[in-house]
């Protein structure tokens, strides 16, 4: 084992040589030199190369040698613009340089704007172009898609920004890939699930959550992470909650973001590291309440520029001090009592069919707000018993009627009651005929009379709740009219009534069912037979005793109430006070 001992052939031949001219020194130097040649040309090694013993040594010897490993985290700054470069940055940049695939960086652009492109495309022809609740005012609600994928798009780009520029030596480093966590992309999904509903939410989710996950490389789990944690936002956040709601649906997505950010950990690494892991979740929960809050500041901007209407302000206008309300009610107190009735069984209607009630009950109060126009061309305000349209043509009249639905639509966007207001003022009639003008006009004798002059000119009823204030207002009218109401009679006309609308055609594009309008009759009928169900009648006491006497007991409807209380006012004092007053 002592290489020292072992010599080369160059080394042999000089140890000869040292060694042996000293003991030859009695001989002359000539034989001496002889004898030294000799015995140098005698030398032969004695020991051989064995190739492969070495080489298996050489292996054995480099397998006991443990590696050196650098982790080097998905979107970590390895080295900056003028840096100097040392051993392990070396190391790292050629790592790194033989894991890159090539590619054209434009025609990579290209190539994610095309599949980009096609995907939107998919999407609005096979789910929204023709989808019932953008056909009103479409272009409004792909303008405001658009503006919203475009911002949540900006919002991802700068967040990007931010965690390739952020300093490796920062106190929260994290790897620039996991700053999805943070992008608000949430708040797209609850703000279209608030102004359009939850399934265009969905659709509207599916091409975000793509997009913005190509904006972070592709990441497969970047888009389970947008998708998932989107699609729970816009659940929790119901078109009919309050703004207060709004903030707890943040902490309940804040929670969905952590777990699922601990999933998806788990998902990436066998052996996640818990520090990262541990700030990966923190940037989830984060990024829930960051959703949230942006869903809050974003409502009333879109309520304002895009003239949508939320359950927040819906209840605003459910106010019966609104100013519209209020002149309603002071300058046409018969289309105002009308009015909160209809709304009152439009309210009950929808919750018995799962519709939002709100919206209903809202539609109700404003749908005939344009009859302020004329008020006394209403037969409900016609108290002085004159009808203004017996001395009108059937076709004057009709125009004056189909007019309040114009009107009425002027008037609440003049008072910027929302589109869904609007929409429902425009649909309460629907193209229904006006069939007492018609009539009296086909009864005069006039034989180029045209149907559709009498009829609105609608559209139908696009929504289940523009649809349940149509039947709501007709049938209100008509019970109203009735003699003597008894439950039996109310139940009659109102069946009478939904199957006339029905048989008309005018639900049939406001996805409300059969069973639907048995639950709506149903609704009705409780609350009309307790508004309109007929009295007890009342005699004053010589009616009574005269009655007695004659071996009856029928009631009267006007009792004195002089004879019924000994306290109560007189009654002539107070009709000089009426009067007095204008009534």
């Amino acid at each position: 084992n002592n290489l020292k001992a072992i010599y080369g052939p160059d080394q042999a031949k000089a140890m000869v040589r040292i060694e042996g001219q000293p003991l030859l020194k009695k001989l002359n130097y000539n034989l001496s030199n002889l004898i030294v040649d000799i015995c140098q040309r005698l030398l032969q090694p004695n020991i051989t190369l064995n190739k492969n013993e070495t080489e298996n040594r050489i292996q054995d010897a480099q397998s006991k040698i443990m590696p050196i490993l650098y982790q080097i985290k998905a979107g970590e700054m390895i080295v900056r613009e003028g840096e100097r470069v040392d051993k392990i940055k070396l190391i790292k940049l050629t790592a790194l340089k033989e894991q890159v695939v090539e590619k054209d960086i434009y025609m990579s652009g290209t190539g994610t704007a095309m599949l980009t492109c096609f995907l939107i495309l998919v999407v609005y022809y096979l789910f929204l172009k023709d989808h019932k609740k953008l056909k009103a005012d479409h272009n409004t609600h792909m303008i405001f898609l658009a503006l919203g994928l475009i911002l949540y798009l900006i919002f991802t780009k700068v967040v990007i920004y931010i965690a390739q520029s952020a300093h490796p030596e920062m106190a929260w480093e994290i790897a620039a890939s996991s700053f999805y966590m943070v992008v608000p992309i949430q708040a797209g999904a609850m703000t279209t699930c608030l102004f359009l509903g939850f399934d265009i939410a969905v659709f509207f989710t599916i091409v975000l959550s793509v997009m913005a996950s190509l904006a972070f490389g592709g990441s497969f789990q970047a888009f389970i992470f947008f998708f998932f944690s989107s699609i729970t936002a816009a659940y929790w956040i119901d078109q009919r909650q309050a703004r207060k709601n709004f903030i707890v649906a943040g902490f309940k997505l804040a929670i969905f973001n952590s777990i699922l950010a601990i999933a998806l950990g788990f998902y990436s690494l066998s052996h996640p590291d818990p520090m990262l892991l541990g700030k990966e979740v923190i940037f989830a929960f984060c990024g829930g309440l960051f959703a949230a809050t942006l869903t809050i500041g974003f409502t009333p901007l879109i309520e304002i520029i895009f003239n949508y209407t939320t359950a927040a302000k819906l209840l605003e206008f459910s106010n019966l001090d609104q100013p519209l309300i209020k002149k309603l009610m002071i300058e046409a107190p018969g289309t105002y009592n009308h009015s909160v009735i209809v709304a009152t069984l439009a309210e009950a209607a929808a919750s018995a069919v799962s519709a939002n009630s709100l919206q209903a009950k809202v539609m109700g109060y404003y749908h005939d707000i344009g009859k302020l126009d004329k008020t006394m061309y209403f037969i409900e305000n016609q108290a002085d018993g004159k009808n203004r349209h017996d001395k009108l043509s059937p076709s004057m009249s009709a125009l004056i009627l189909i007019q309040h639905v114009k009107k009425g639509v002027e008037l609440a966007k003049k008072h910027k009651l929302g589109n869904e207001i609007v929409q429902g003022i425009i649909q309460h009639h629907g193209t229904s005929l006006i069939k007492y003008f018609y009539n009296k006009s086909l009864n005069s004798g006039n034989e180029n009379v045209n149907q559709e002059d009498f009829r609105y000119p609608g559209p139908k009823p696009q929504t289940r709740e523009a649809g349940i204030v149509m039947l709501a207002d007709v049938v209100e009218a008509a019970v109203r009219a009735l003699e003597r109401p008894t439950p039996s009679k109310i139940q009659g006309r109102v069946k009478e009534l939904i199957n006339d609308i029905f048989a008309d055609g005018q639900l049939e594009e406001c996805e409300l069912t059969l069973k639907d309008l048995h639950q709506i009759a149903k609704s009705f009928n409780n609350i009309l037979t307790s508004i309109y169900h007929s009295r007890i009648e009342y005699t004053d006491k010589t009616q009574e005793k005269k009655k007695e006497k004659n071996g009856t007991t029928k009631d009267s409807d006007r009792q004195s109430a002089k004879n019924k209380n000994p306290n109560a006012p007189n009654i002539a004092k107070d009709r000089t006070d009426l009067k007095r007053l204008g009534l």
